[in-house]
């Protein structure tokens, strides 16, 4: 009998976290849960405790900790809290691997703490790779780990190249639904709520991921988390406006041949098979019909509109810890957009101006990303209680 595979999901209440839960449910043949852990939803986490029995809980809110005993009542979970215990689970149990769904900057440390392990990862935090991608990949290179992307793009990409070691890459194509307000113009963008930009037209998400979709922030994450994932140059990493959301990306080949890997929007996909690459599970899941979307469209992207696709491009040209700025000015913003202190169009601006004024190191260590980090969300908090923020408009 094949021995169940180990695993620890960090972040296990959103939106990705529980869709995992929901392919394993399917799978607990396959499947062992041993680590589970979220933020401050401990409604939710005490009846995944009850119902996967891991031998390890976290609420990283450690004002939750007690909370959290109480609605789990008689438990063998061990059940810690506080960001640190994040990076201490993962080492202290034996793990054949990791998934990252933990949200923005909080999953670097968790991921450098298995990947030093020599655990593999299963990557749905594409902010890891986006702060400090140089640090992550030299480390998983050293300790002989295997990363295994989450995002639908990059897992596309990922399956694409299956079997393609020798051929050379020309370049890949990272397609973008375009969000809610691919075809609203300027004006209307000033004038965007965050119910509204919380409704995205393909994808189930959380709500910072799904308000970066709206912005394209998103999408010039994916392109830095590419640029690291696949060794590429920026000039190779082309995104592309694919309202549809049925090809999830494509890679482009020396001889001009393109291999891409479609399939209906489904988060589920994705999570299975990087619980079981190369492998592929057997799923019930709902399938593509071609009698349902018969016609399938392609469209550069408004850059001149949607902003935050050139400035994740600049700061993937300029490298170092440029990329962190954009990250930490970019959660910050995000944050106080959903919280209505600023407008939809002065994301960007914050971005952009945090991008100018925090100082750039080239080659970074883990203690400059850190530092970075803190920068730089100082200031862009600093940029958002200022009343004239409120005025930016483009």
């Amino acid at each position: 009998m094949q021995e169940k595979k180990r695993i620890a999901i960090l972040g296990s209440t959103g939106s990705i976290g529980t869709q995992t839960l929901e392919v394993v449910e399917d799978f607990t043949e396959l499947f062992d849960v041993r680590v589970l852990t979220a933020y401050g939803n401990v409604e939710l986490l005490a009846r995944q405790i009850r119902y996967f029995e891991p031998e390890q809980a976290v609420v990283s809110n450690e004002a939750r900790r007690e909370e959290l005993k109480k609605l789990v009542g008689e438990t063998t979970t061990r059940i810690l809290s506080g960001e640190k215990a994040l990076s201490e689970v993962v080492g202290t149990g034996d793990l054949d691997l990791v998934l990252v769904a933990l949200v923005g900057y909080s999953g670097l440390m968790p991921t450098i703490s298995a990947i030093r392990h020599g655990i593999p990862i299963a990557l749905a935090n594409k902010e890891t790779l986006v702060v400090a991608g140089d640090l992550v990949k030299t480390l998983a290179d050293e300790h002989q780990v295997e990363i295994y992307p989450v995002d639908s793009e990059h897992s596309a990409i990922y399956q694409c190249l299956v079997g393609e070691d020798r051929n050379e890459i020309e370049k890949i194509y990272l397609t973008a639904s375009g969000g809610p307000f691919r075809q609203w113009d300027a004006r209307e963008l000033e004038q965007v709520t965050p119910a509204q930009a919380l409704k995205h037209p393909n994808w189930s998400m959380g709500s910072k991921i799904t308000i970066d979709s709206a912005t394209m922030m998103n999408k010039g994450l994916e392109a830095i988390e590419a640029h690291w994932l696949f060794d590429l140059e920026p000039s190779q990493i082309d995104v592309i406006i694919h309202p549809q959301s049925i090809v999830h990306s494509i890679v482009q080949f020396a001889d001009g041949s393109m291999k891409a890997q479609m399939g209906l929007p489904d988060m589920r996909v994705p999570i299975a098979y990087a619980l079981t690459a190369p492998e592929r599970l057997k799923t019930k899941f709902k399938r593509f019909s071609f009698d349902e979307i018969s016609k399938l469209t392609f469209e550069k992207p408004d850059t001149e509109k949607f902003i935050n696709l050139n400035l994740a491009y600049q700061a993937m040209h300029h490298g170092g810890n440029m990329p962190c700025i954009l990250n930490a000015a970019n959660e910050v913003a995000v944050e106080a957009f959903l919280k209505q202190q600023i407008g939809f169009m002065e994301i960007p601006r914050i971005v952009e101006q945090s991008m100018k004024e925090i100082h750039h190191i080239p080659e970074p260590a883990l203690e400059d990303y850190i530092q970075t980090d803190d920068e730089t969300r100082v200031y862009a908090r600093s940029l958002i209680t200022k009343k004239e923020s409120r005025k930016w408009r483009y």
